[in-house]
Parts: C-alpha cells; structure tokens; sequence
C-alpha cells in the first residue's frame, strides 16, 4: 500500500515513495560536509555541518547521491556517502547501503514559495578572485580546532577577504591571499566572505570552516 507525504519546507517539496516505513531517520555526518538549499551543486549553500553532527536523514532522491536532512539548525541537502547511520550496531554509510537500510526515496520539487532571499551569501565584486574547486582523493582531513584557536582569531580580528565562491573544507584559496600564522597551531587563518577559515599555509586549502 503506497504511503504519501507532502512536506513544504524552505521551498522545499518531498514526496514520500510507496513503501516508506518511517517517516525519518538518524544519522550522523563522516566528515565536514556543505548544506545546500536544494540537490546539486548549482543550488546555494546553507552552511556548513561539522564532522559528527547528528542529523535527522528525510531521505535520498533516487539514482542521485543527494539526501535532505536537518542538521546543526539548517534544513538541507548533502552527498550521501558523507552520512552515516546506525546498523546492527555498526555505522555504515548511507550511500553503500541505501537498499538494506530502507533509506526511504523523494523527490524534489520547486514551489512557487520558495525565498530566494532566505540564504544570506556573501556577494563579491565582479573582480574578486574565485575560491578554486574542492580537491578530490580524500587528501583533505576533517580537523576540530581546540577552543583556544577561536579565541586567538576572535582576539585578533583580521580584514574579511572577499572572494566568489562558497567557502567550504577542501576549497583552494588563491596564493595572493595573505593567511595568518596562529601560535603554536599548525595551520594558519582567514577570514572569508565574513566567515573566520583554518588554512593549510603550504597549499591554501581550506581545513575548517567557523560558523
């Protein structure tokens, strides 16, 4: 018997597929992972969840990586093989094991509702540099910065950077970028697009993101 749900959220509309034994489901973010408002690249970027968040997992959109959750506040849309969830007391990732999980299947629709003006984003100049693409390999590693190097960068304010592009772990800020040195701290920061970056000073990549 087919069960069928309609949720409007943040513009958003989920159909529930036939078959959909519960209406949501837990898990937990792998790494440090971009929300975005709808399922793609193209679609603004929400925030940013950290590595362990608990999230709450709607479901994932069939033949497609995207899943809709609600995580750290922010309702949204993530990369499945960055979720994980509980399974016979083991975590497994929700994209290798979408069938024997039950993972329930939706869609995604525009609605007329939908708030253009709800996601705030920095908005560079027409000659400010672009944030280069996100490396792939897996050869950037999620870290969780101790409380004191917040307090460093909330003591000493540095001038924002403005630069087009979303701001996210694994992104490449371009080498005119002037990053600074944190004491005692291997990685050094900056603030982009008003927002407070850990940075890689050897390559320039992006190892954190403050929200």
């Amino acid at each position: 018997m087919s069960l069928k749900r309609n949720l409007l959220l943040a513009g958003l509309a989920l159909v529930g597929s036939a078959g959909l034994a519960q209406a949501e489901m837990s898990a937990t973010t792998a790494s440090d992972i971009e929300v975005r408002s709808g399922p793609g690249a193209e679609f603004p970027a929400v925030g940013v969840a950290t590595r362990g968040s608990q999230a709450t997992l709607d479901g994932c959109i069939e033949g497609s990586r995207w899943c809709r959750v609600d995580v750290n506040g922010m309702r949204g849309w993530v990369y499945a093989q960055y979720l994980s969830v509980e399974q016979n007391g083991e975590r497994v990732v929700v994209q290798d094991h979408r069938d024997d999980l039950g993972i329930p299947t939706i869609t995604y629709e525009e609605t007329n509702s939908i708030q253009t003006g709800s996601v705030q984003a920095a908005q560079p100049g027409p000659n400010d540099q672009l944030l280069g693409p996100v490396g792939n390999g897996g050869d950037v590693v999620a870290i969780t910065p101790p409380d004191e190097v917040r307090d460093y960068i909330d003591d000493n304010p540095v001038d924002t950077v403005q630069l087009s592009g979303n701001v996210v772990v694994g992104s490449t800020l371009p080498q005119s970028v002037v990053v600074h040195r944190i004491p005692d701290y291997q990685y050094s920061y900056v603030e982009v697009n008003h927002q407070p970056v850990l940075v890689d000073p050897g390559t320039h990549r992006v190892v954190y993101v403050y929200q």
